[in-house]
């Protein structure tokens, strides 16, 4: 193991998740709509839920247990990290299945991807819906609960050492709801 994968390795936490080609989503974190102040969410799935009803139900810091506008943030948006600004109002990905989001090498954008409870990677509503088809169990999860919209990388958090698809920071990335529209 080389000086560089060695860091790496040693800087990993059990929520930080690398592959080869690209970085997945370590942390999920929504701003209070009252004072500001950017909150971790603990699971995937409670950020999905906040995320589907962002709109309609905005997300303040006595929605999570313990905490309230008067707590020190936990987060602050820096670039300590690579955040992304993920759509309000997308919907929760459906039951047994994972919304899976990769940053690009070069931090252009991120891709998304479906892994079905069979551990099969979908790429494409197309694929999906073949996927739904050829297996009943699974007709349970309609296609308008799968969404390909990807989170905007915030530029003013890329690395500034990103030269041709790489980087010399693995810093880690961070996914957050606005409190203003997505554009």
């Amino acid at each position: 193991m080389d000086a560089k994968s060695a860091a790496s390795a040693s800087s990993t936490t059990a929520k930080r998740k690398f592959i080869t080609s690209g970085k997945l989503v370590d942390i999920y974190a929504v701003e209070c709509k009252l004072c500001l102040k950017w909150r971790k969410i603990d699971t995937q799935e409670e950020y999905e839920e906040i995320r589907s009803r962002q709109r309609e139900d905005p997300f303040v810091c006595n929605k999570k247990e313990g905490v309230s506008c008067k707590d020190a943030a936990d987060l602050n948006y820096d670039s300590s990290r690579t955040w992304v600004i993920d759509k309000p109002g997308l919907p929760k990905t459906p039951r047994g299945f994972k919304r899976s989001l990769i940053l690009r090498k070069d931090y252009s954008k991120m891709d998304a991807y479906y892994i079905t409870p069979t551990g099969k990677r979908l790429k494409s509503r197309n694929e999906i819906a073949a996927f739904i088809e050829s297996n009943q169990d699974y007709s349970y999860a309609p296609l308008g609960d799968f969404n390909f919209t990807v989170p905007k990388v915030m530029e003013d958090t890329v690395p500034s050492t990103v030269r041709g698809g790489l980087t010399i920071r693995s810093g880690p990335i961070t996914i957050f709801h606005p409190r203003k529209k997505f554009n």
